[in-house]
């Protein structure tokens, strides 16, 4: 932070309504946050909660209770009370940072029923509740530290120490806690900064929820890196991001995949102005290959990447490169980032033959140190080796490029046959009246499985069940042609842009 104040001393940081800071500004900001966490009794390592949506005093915290060598727990802003109360239980969490009035919730009061022995503080970022710290008083407090003392907590942050705990999405049980370092951090979001081409003076809307490492690492944290301005966006919401792409020159837009989809299908895309648009950096989910041309040829993109991670490798993995075919950025997900290595294998741990599918496993600098205070998970994940297993299926080309065809855990088998969803996805996407589309395993008493496919259809279209079936047939080998299909108006998503299968199992079981 103190070398982008240097370094961009004239650009702005953040723009959030009122809130505009330059990098100076946001350091001061941030060091006052440092100071106030002191103040509290924050020492090294202890953990501080942020369970806020996309705001500029999200950043300042962070920046603030990382510089003194405390560890960020970021919360899902989609959380209820017991699903925060197990991520501050868990991890142990002495101060939360929260908010209330975001989207008519009063995250404080979700609390009040949860046993948190460890939480001491909870201060407000934005909002008031009685008993509570607001962001001001928050500040005031830190002022009876030494600023020295924050100068010498912030000089003793070292490479190794932890940067952040972020929790997995517990899609299969409860979420597990992510340790990764500052090193790793900042060393892993230079690369990607690097390879995607984010410049000084960039304006990156960021859709992404910086509870998310996409958000976070590849969000406000490598704009610091890079001296971008940081443009916080809270909810998702199509005409408001395509009037802020317009109103505030908005260069960078990363997201999901979901992201661009909603995007093309709304029917008053032409009305607005996206002529500065320039990059965009997609991954988190499976990337159709028809999406890829709509966000060059309609959204006018001129620069188009897909990237590969998990929040325990830091966020990152693979990444395409700037001097990549249209075909490879369309097709795959990159090749692995410098200083790693990746490896397919098959179920007995052997690599197999390029072009042939396997596991990804991946060893180096990226890493995670392990789940939080849960080795066993950790032995589960990480081999004697130091290989860390993905539980993603990829194929790689002889190039080392990886096409992450699906999760392990989402192939069904069809009468002896392997079925990747994902790529049976990427097939009924390539219709043109299809804006989004999920494809789950169910089981069936003659097959064993079957597929089943949830379309959404684009605005003003409208699509049968019948009619897909039909179409299924006639552009994809029978054995992958899903045996239902339900016409949906939208498909459940976290927070991060992922489609929430499992909701779609329940609904496919009841």
């Amino acid at each position: 932070m103190d070398a982008a104040a240097r370094s961009f001393s004239g650009r702005t940081a953040v723009e959030d309504g009122d809130r505009v800071w330059s990098y100076p500004e946001l350091r001061d900001i941030a060091f006052r946050a440092g100071r106030a966490f002191c103040a509290l009794g924050v020492e090294p390592g202890d953990r501080v909660g942020v369970w806020a949506p996309n705001i500029a005093e999200w950043i300042a915290a962070a920046v603030g209770l990382q510089s003194v060598g405390a560890v960020l727990v970021s919360l899902n802003t989609r959380f209820k009370g017991a699903e925060a109360g197990y991520v501050l239980r868990k991890s142990g969490a002495r101060v939360l940072c929260t908010v209330t009035g975001f989207l008519d919730t009063d995250y404080p009061s979700l609390l009040a029923d949860q046993d948190l022995p460890d939480l001491e503080h909870t201060v407000l970022l934005r909002g008031e509740a009685a008993g509570l710290l607001d962001w001001q008083a928050f500040l005031e407090r830190g002022e009876k530290v030494d600023p020295a003392e924050v100068e010498r907590r912030a000089a003793a942050v070292a490479p190794g120490d932890l940067s952040d705990l972020l929790f997995t999405s517990g899609t299969t049980g409860n979420p597990k806690g992510v340790m990764t370092t500052h090193g790793q951090t900042l060393r892993a979001f230079a690369i990607w900064s690097d390879l995607v081409g984010l410049r000084e003076g960039d304006r990156y809307l960021i859709v992404n929820p910086f509870f998310h490492s996409f958000g976070y690492k590849a969000g406000w944290l490598a704009s610091l890196q890079r001296g971008a301005t940081i443009l916080p966006h809270a909810v998702f919401d199509v005409p408001q991001v395509l009037e802020r792409v317009g109103k505030e020159a908005v260069s960078v837009l990363p997201g999901p995949p979901t992201l661009y989809q909603s995007i093309l299908a709304h029917p008053d895309r032409s009305r607005y102005d996206l002529s500065n648009l320039r990059l965009a950096v997609t991954g988190a989910a499976p990337t159709p290959v028809e999406l890829i041309h709509q966000m060059r040829d309609e959204l006018g993109f001129e620069t188009v990447l897909t990237a590969y991670g998990l929040t325990e490798t830091t966020g990152l993995v693979s990444m395409c490169r700037p001097e990549d075919d249209a075909e490879t950025i369309a097709t795959t997900s990159g090749r692995a980032i410098p200083d790693i290595e990746v490896r397919c294998i098959d179920s007995d741990g052997a690599e197999v033959a390029r072009g042939e599918p396997g596991e990804v496993i991946v060893r180096g600098f990226n890493v995670m140190q392990g789940y939080f205070d849960d080795e066993a998970e950790t032995r589960k994940t990480i081999d004697a080796d130091g290989w860390l297993h993905t539980g993603d299926i990829a194929v790689m080309d002889e190039r080392g490029y990886l096409r992450i065809t699906d999760r392990i855990k989402d192939m069904f088998i069809m009468g002896g046959f392997n079925c990747y969803p994902a790529e049976i996805e990427n097939l009924i996407f390539s219709h043109e009246d299809v804006a989004q589309v999920a494809v789950i395993g169910i089981p069936d008493d003659r097959m064993g499985e079957v597929g089943m496919a949830f379309v959404v259809p684009h605005a003003g279209k409208e699509l049968t069940a019948e009619a897909m079936a039909s179409w299924c047939r006639d552009h994809m080998a029978n054995y992958k042609v899903p045996r239902r299909i339900s016409i949906e108006r939208e498909l459940p998503q976290t927070a991060s842009g992922k489609v929430m299968k499992y909701v779609l199992r329940e609904r496919a079981a009841d």
